[in-house]
């Protein structure tokens, strides 16, 4: 049987829920669409939301072919072979103007090769490419194919959303309607789908199919759960327990307390967290509270986000608390977050001072008549590599912005510092 979620997957934007800020009547989507010139684009936001729903609403309202990819199963082959039959299909389309659609679902999946294939295809025009991504695509798609494509952000569904797709279910559907059915208690189905409409949906099917032939139910949160099997913990993934276990999990490895940020790190495993979405935050830790104390644990975390885009869940939850465990033992600083900081409040306040005639570059020749260059000194011709020679602009000279933390490993970089410039900082 099809699934209650593929059963009442809506054809047109007006059965649609949720993205009114693209999709509602006058949003900035929905003009393209009617207009019959949707540009390629991106559609990013987390899962069961509607992306794919609406990319398929998009290639019907508009009469054109559509073709579908998923990042998981498909390789270069699969791409261009596509890509030729859209090419064939364009030739001979006369009645609609326009060209055939590809959809990728899961495009962040698609190696640096794969999206490269897509390049030709959506500059020429021979395709208008929709993809969906639950990941920043700032960060997992290529700079080339982003430029080409528009970006929409679909938000989470609110609850009156998901419980107007869960009333819409039990008044439309053909198998559903047979019943009469009640909602007493909606937490436990909105907690458990965490969210994501699908799940939502196939969760109501199951707790109907729960009461067998009997004509009617009340669905209440005992109910659900014993259905489902399974009580999770509160993780909405979208809400505040979201951002209240990353900032936990974030402070306890500061606090350089492992127990706590494995316990947390647990949680987010458990709620179903993007494990990229974990490591991303665990990079930013390892330079912005490590630091210069253990250079050594931005490549770790580094490591770790490969890792992880490799293999994914379940086997990345050890490399995870490996990661978690690893930044929570060390030693910590934010002297290189303190000195980025405060250079830009520098550069704030004194705007773009000029950069010294001695360090400038020097390419032509009426530049190095002008003196571009001229009085600077090469440290390795010098003692010690060393020439002793000032870099800031000369309203600044003699500000110092880099101050070594607190720990063994940035005494020593105090020390090489004062070393050197003892006459004019003191470190």
């Amino acid at each position: 049987m099809i699934p209650l979620a593929e059963r009442l997957r809506p054809q047109d934007l007006d059965e649609y829920v949720g993205q009114e800020h693209l999709v509602g009547h006058g949003a900035i989507l929905r003009k393209s669409i009617d207009q019959n010139a949707i540009p390629s684009m991106i559609l990013w936001g987390p899962p069961g939301v509607g992306k794919t729903t609406l990319a398929g609403i998009i290639a019907k309202k508009l009469r054109r072919p559509f073709y579908t990819l998923s990042a998981v199963s498909s390789g270069v082959k699969d791409v261009r072979e596509v890509i030729e039959k859209a090419a064939r299909y364009a030739g001979e389309l006369k009645e609609v103007p326009g060209n055939p659609v590809l959809f990728i679902d899961e495009i962040h999946r698609f190696s640096k090769s794969q999206q490269d294939s897509l390049l030709a295809a959506v500059e020429r025009g021979i395709v208008t490419l929709i993809g969906a991504t639950t990941e920043n695509p700032s960060f997992e798609v290529i700079a080339p194919l982003l430029s080409r494509c528009q970006v929409y952000v679909l938000k989470d569904l609110s609850r009156e959303d998901l419980m107007k797709l869960v009333n819409h279910a039990l008044s439309t559907d053909d198998l559903l309607k047979r019943k009469k059915i009640v909602v007493r208690e909606e937490e436990a189905l909105l907690r458990l789908s965490g969210g994501d409409a699908r799940k939502l949906l196939n969760l109501l099917e199951l707790v109907v199919q729960s009461a067998g032939d009997h004509p009617e139910l009340e669905i209440t949160n005992q109910l659900v759960q014993s259905v489902a099997q399974e009580k999770i913990a509160l993780y909405d993934k979208g809400g505040e327990q979201h951002y209240d276990i990353i900032s936990a999990f974030i402070k306890s490895m500061r606090g350089s307390d492992p127990n706590a940020a494995v316990y947390w790190l647990a949680r987010m495993i458990r709620g179903g967290e993007d494990p990229l979405f974990i490591a991303r935050r665990m990079l930013i830790l390892a330079s912005e509270d490590i630091g210069m104390a253990n250079p050594t644990a931005l490549v770790i975390a580094n490591a770790c986000f490969e890792a992880c885009n490799k293999i994914g869940y379940p086997e990345c939850r050890i490399i995870l608390s490996q990661t978690a465990i690893y930044l929570a033992t060390s030693a910590k600083s934010n002297s290189s977050y303190m000195a980025i900081e405060e250079a830009l409040g520098i550069v704030d306040k004194t705007g773009d001072q000029p950069v010294p005639l001695a360090i400038r570059n020097a390419p032509t020749r009426l530049m190095k008549e002008l003196g571009y260059g001229k009085e600077y000194t090469y440290d390795h011709g010098e003692k010690g590599n060393f020439a002793g020679q000032e870099f800031l602009p000369s309203t600044l000279i003699g500000t110092k912005i880099f101050n070594p933390g607190n720990n063994p490993r940035e005494a020593e970089l105090r020390l090489f510092l004062n070393t050197l410039w003892k006459e004019k900082y003191n470190y």
